[in-house]
């Protein structure tokens, strides 16, 4: 076996997308916008959305993976950087269902649901940095941008100096080649 199951594959990519966006509009977009922004709303909807989608494709991804049969871990020819490797991917994991529960602990708390998602025209809390899981959210989205980095290099570096052929193992194709 030398590649994932087709569901991984495109579970790890639409999840890539959507952890990139996230993170861009969370950090550059809506970190910079005014709560008294009309404009807020319309973004914070969006991240919430795709947070909480993340959330549910996640936990379908970790249940496709301990049910599919998948390739032996990539191997650098060094011990220590291939247990980074796997480590790598399970802190991933771990920074995702974090930032949806830190993201969800700051809805629930602010008492966001009702403002972004209804209709009753209640302004947004003047100050979100205050509560606790925004706190966390934003620490781990730090967090999530490093290991995000880190899981690009490495891909990089496999894929471009040890030409190893690592993409095709998260790529669509003949399982058994």
């Amino acid at each position: 076996m030398t590649r994932y199951h087709p569901l991984l594959v495109a579970l790890h990519w639409i999840m890539a997308v959507m952890v990139v966006v996230s993170l861009f509009f969370g950090k550059v977009l809506l970190s910079t916008m005014s709560n008294a922004d009309p404009q807020k709303l319309q973004g914070l909807a969006g991240h919430m959305t795709v947070g909480l989608a993340l959330g549910t494709l996640l936990l379908l991804r970790l249940a496709v993976r301990f049910a599919s049969a998948k390739p032996p871990p990539a191997e650098t020819g060094s011990a220590f950087l291939d247990k980074v490797g796997i480590g790598t991917h399970w802190i991933m994991y771990v920074l995702i269902a974090l930032m949806v529960l830190s993201g969800l602990g700051t809805a629930l708390s602010g008492g966001l649901f009702p403002i972004v998602f209804g209709e009753n025209g209640e302004p947004l809390p003047a100050n979100l940095s205050t509560l606790a899981p925004r706190l966390a959210h934003g620490l781990i989205s730090n967090l999530l941008v490093l290991f995000v980095l880190l899981h690009t290099c490495a891909a990089l570096y496999h894929q471009f100096h040890l030409r190893d052929g690592l993409f095709r193992r998260m790529w669509f194709g003949n399982r058994s080649r």
